[in-house]
């Protein structure tokens, strides 16, 4: 197979990169930036933003397969600032998939394009998107995401997408850094009464789950145009379990707790202040964090399993354990 990787220099994205070369695939990485390591192992690179249609489009030239991984994320920030990246480079990632005759769209997308105030508990690809969200990160994903799934079946194009939740591992850039750095400099606050569940996913599996979505997705599968949850298939209490990470690495744990409640009106007041002054950096806490941190949002994965074959090869222990290593050693 011949594969196209946006953001395969990123955290999944390197994984399905490293995952499509040990079986033998061919893969061209866009990306904003050079990949030495990638280039020795025989990846093509192109330098390219997303926001360059005509570069996408020279980037799926004689791509059978395209996992479109690059994207924005966070909680906070401008709407053209996700929009761009998100919403506009998906557009002409499709396009350049249908000038180049690319046969399979492989979408990577998030649980959050689902988030609504309250639990998510046990929740399947039934759940409708919301009506509105709470910053822009979601709701250009749930627009990316529709528009992918649109385009399954037209001009001979197949899409999936596949929402993994809360991805972690060694090398990750985001949520370990993020809760050890808050964590030491006696910023992390414990939202809620601590016994929200969520889910969380190996990067491997998330990998796994790309490419058993590529494998399965032809004509007349049940994939084609469908939504898949990807997690370890069974929650963590999100509390416990960052003071498990803390503790293990010599950190305190959290002590400080505030209500769900108290946490909104506070990122609230943050947003505003940060819009109006503006201030620099981003707020400590937002409505969309403070529902983050203090509510349940876990996912049935029984459609993953069914359609893709999907299952978790890497326990979330097993899985935790080799990431605490390599934070570390580092």
């Amino acid at each position: 197979m011949k594969a196209l990787v946006t953001g395969g220099g990123g955290f999944l994205g390197r994984h399905i990169v490293i995952k499509l070369l040990a079986r033998g695939d061919k893969v061209r990485v866009l990306g904003r930036r050079p990949y030495p390591d990638l280039e020795q192992m025989g990846v093509e690179t192109v330098l390219a933003d997303l926001q360059d249609a005509g570069a996408v489009a020279r980037a799926c030239l004689g791509m059978e397969t395209v996992f479109h991984v690059a994207a924005r994320a966070g909680y906070w920030g401008s709407w053209d600032s996700y929009y761009g990246p998100n919403v506009i480079g998906t557009q002409h990632v499709l396009a350049g998939c249908r000038k180049a005759g690319a046969r399979k769209l492989i979408y990577t997308s998030t649980p959050s394009v689902v988030s609504a105030p309250g639990n998510l508990a046990h929740a399947d690809e039934r759940v409708p998107y919301p009506a509105r969200y709470e910053c822009p990160y979601p709701a250009t994903k749930a627009l990316a995401e529709r528009l992918v799934l649109g385009a399954n079946g037209t001009d001979g194009l197949l899409t999936v997408s596949v929402r993994p939740h809360l991805i972690y591992g060694p090398g990750d850039p985001h949520l370990f850094p993020r809760i050890i750095d808050r964590a030491r400099r006696g910023l992390l606050v414990q939202v809620g009464d601590g016994t929200n569940l969520v889910d969380v996913t190996y990067v491997e599996n998330a990998a796994d789950a790309h490419l058993l979505a590529a494998d399965r997705l032809g004509d007349g599968s049940p994939v084609g145009g469908q939504a898949y949850f990807i997690s370890q298939g069974t929650p963590v209490a999100l509390w416990p379990w960052i003071n498990g990470i803390l503790m293990a690495l010599g950190i305190p744990s959290v002590t400080r707790k505030i209500s769900h409640g108290v946490a909104r009106t506070v990122g609230a007041a943050m947003e505003m202040a940060y819009t109006v002054l503006p201030l620099r950096g981003e707020p400590r806490m937002t409505r969309f964090l403070a529902d983050q941190l203090a509510t349940s949002h876990y996912f049935d994965i029984a459609k993953a399993r069914t359609d893709l074959g999907y299952e978790p090869r890497i326990g979330t222990e097993d899985g935790l354990d080799r990431t605490i290593k390599a934070f570390q050693a580092a």
